[in-house]
């Protein structure tokens, strides 16, 4: 989990007809472009309800320093995506009630077709009833809150690869190592250094001497080079119900249940899909919910039993209400044991 759940970017809030930011300009001030940069596609959309883009798009960034995405000072948000149609940048921000998005690239069409998807058409945040006074305060708080559906598997699959069975720190760095230099520079006006992440033959082509340049074990390495072997029959798998594309995942040895967890809810937008076999989750659930601090995967679930079909949504706003419990023991050493 990795703290990924409580994201950082700055926010833009829309609710109703208000946005809490002015409208920012077509092109932020420090935008270098990298080519001749093509006039931008363009969409604007209008969500149902309250929505908080850094909530929303916030799993999506793997570190601060993540080449595929950046949170802009004017409340902005920049991603870079491998699309079915090619490379493509996109930039998302609110104006008036409305959110709007810029694409470049040969992927620009795909990203701006998946907008709302992205930043949660297909969520349905009423379906989730809270049963504790924690879940219904954070609800409160935090209304913006929607499951993003990105459509692609790859792009969380190998990020959340790279982060078993190592602290959150090392899996970032192999990320921003490795994209920095196999991936390719983000189409349009991105901001500098930003990248798309690699194809999977490039991936592929990475000699075994770089992965272990970005500090990535022989196992992570190669369960990322059998997955993108299969690529294509993963990527199939966003079209499937969110349990059966995890059990597709799971079939390339070296993905097991947290992975496949970690991946189909950003794939999917899976709101049913918790996490399992994490190291710090199930004593966070625990705490908060039952003052358990010692609580182990099945005692997690046991408690998350009462919100069955919103239980990733659950665990979101667990983390997202700050109450976990005091640290009593030093962090997680780098290689130390982790999960699948």
């Amino acid at each position: 989990m990795a703290g990924r759940f409580a994201p950082r970017p700055t926010r833009t809030t829309v609710r109703g007809g208000h946005v809490a930011v002015p409208a920012p300009p077509a092109v932020p001030v420090d935008a270098v472009p990298r080519q001749a940069a093509k006039p931008a596609r363009e969409r604007t959309w209008t969500p149902d309800g309250p929505l908080d883009l850094g909530l929303v798009l916030g799993p999506l960034r793997r570190g601060p320093g993540d080449p595929t995405f950046r949170a802009m000072p004017d409340g902005s948000v920049w991603r870079a995506s491998r699309t079915p149609l090619g490379p493509g940048t996109l930039r998302v921000f609110a104006r008036g009630g409305q959110v709007c998005g810029q694409a470049w690239g040969p992927g620009a069409e795909w990203l701006l077709e998946r907008l709302p998807e992205l930043l949660g058409a297909a969520d349905d945040p009423s379906a989730f009833e809270p049963r504790h006074r924690l879940l219904a305060l954070t609800r409160h708080r935090r209304p913006g809150l929607r499951l993003t559906r990105t459509g692609l598997v790859l792009e969380s699959l190998v990020p959340s690869i790279l982060e078993q069975k190592v602290t959150t720190a090392e899996a970032y760095a192999a990320w921003r190592v490795l994209v920095r230099k196999y991936g390719e520079p983000a189409p349009g006006p991105a901001p500098g250094r930003m990248c798309v992440m690699p194809a999977p033959r490039t991936w592929a082509l990475i000699p075994s001497w770089e992965w272990h340049r970005a500090n990535v074990d022989y196992k992570r390495a190669s369960t990322v080079l059998r997955a993108v072997r299969v690529a294509a029959r993963l990527e199939e798998a966003v079209r499937m119900p969110p349990a059966a594309a995890r059990e597709r995942l799971e079939l390339v040895s070296g993905i097991g249940p947290w992975t496949s967890a970690e991946t189909v809810q950003r794939s999917h937008g899976a709101a049913d899909e918790v996490t399992v076999g994490d190291l710090h989750l199930p004593g966070i659930v625990g705490f908060a919910l039952a003052g358990d601090r010692g609580a182990d995967d099945a005692e997690m679930l046991r408690l998350l039993e009462p919100y069955a079909g919103q239980r990733h949504r659950a665990a979101r706003l667990i983390l997202l209400s700050g109450r976990v419990p005091p640290r009593r023991a030093p962090r997680m050493p780098k290689g130390d044991i982790g999960r699948l």
